[in-house]
């Protein structure tokens, strides 16, 4: 691919600049919480094959990408979940204005699917922060490149240039998890 982007906010026709996707490399558990989540919402952990694995980013995908990360992020009360439920980790869809990093990622997932966007090309993934703490974003997989929607910041990078560790991410082929290897990225994320 051609046209790898040289800083976050370098864009092209309304669209950012192409980067290299993140690589799987092979099969990785599951976080408890999100299997508890597939329990309860059985939709929510559903792989469609007929669905695409990448979307087309165009002017109105990107500018569809960007406000639903920044509306949620400026709806949803940010609390951990044993302020929340009493509980250490649970995944669900803050329905009561309150929620974490996990939270914010599935509701941001279900308003792009409200929107269109195949639910295959959103994934679930869970990386490493700058504080060196466990972490879940929602990363959406185009055709020029894999971008983060994160609750930390309203904008949305391409993986590589978050600074993070990126762990692992929901499978796209099946009801699962994928490993990312550990996969390190040289930005370092700014603290919010």
């Amino acid at each position: 691919m051609t046209g790898l982007a040289s800083g976050a906010g370098a864009q092209t026709a309304g669209v950012p600049v192409a980067s290299l996707p993140a690589a799987a490399s092979g099969d990785a558990r599951a976080p408890y919480a999100w299997n508890d989540l597939c329990r309860r919402t059985p939709a929510e952990c559903r792989v469609d094959l007929r669905e695409p694995e990448t979307v087309e980013m165009t002017p109105k995908l990107w500018k569809t990408i960007v406000a639903v990360n920044t509306r949620v992020n400026r709806e949803i009360e940010a609390v951990t979940d044993e302020d929340h439920w009493g509980v250490v980790d649970r995944w669900d869809m803050p329905d009561d204005g309150k929620g974490d990093c996990e939270d914010f990622a599935l509701l941001k997932r279900k308003r792009l699917a409200e929107a269109g966007i195949p639910r295959r090309a959103m994934v679930m993934t869970v990386v490493i922060d700058e504080e060196n703490a466990g972490h879940a974003v929602m990363m959406i997989r185009t055709d020029r490149g894999d971008f983060i929607l994160d609750n930390k910041r309203n904008a949305v990078l391409p993986w590589s240039q978050t600074g993070y560790v990126y762990v692992k991410r929901e499978s796209q082929m099946r009801t699962g998890w994928t490993s990312l290897g550990g996969a390190q990225t040289s930005t370092v994320a700014a603290v919010r």
